[in-house]
């Protein structure tokens, strides 16, 4: 009985014991001050859309390579 009290409050202590120490940080953007971090937004400028339609656009011709090949294996073997 005392060994499975151990065990569950050792996992209990891993378990909460992470999400305490994480309430105690300041919001990402800000200084517990107020003032900003770098001055920048959070997450910085990063050009999202454009990687994103690159990806789209590589994905899309991936498609019709393996498309393309299908079709071609389906002919070769009629």
């Amino acid at each position: 009985m005392k060994n499975r009290l151990v065990k569950t409050l050792a996992i209990l202590a891993l378990v909460i014991g992470p999400a305490i120490a994480g309430l105690a940080q300041p919001n990402p953007s800000k200084q517990p001050s107020g003032d900003p971090v770098n001055g920048g937004p959070v997450g910085g400028n990063a050009p999202i859309g454009s990687g994103l339609i690159l990806m789209i656009g590589m994905g899309a011709a991936y498609g019709i390579k393996k498309l393309s090949k299908h079709n071609n294996t389906i002919a070769e073997t009629e």
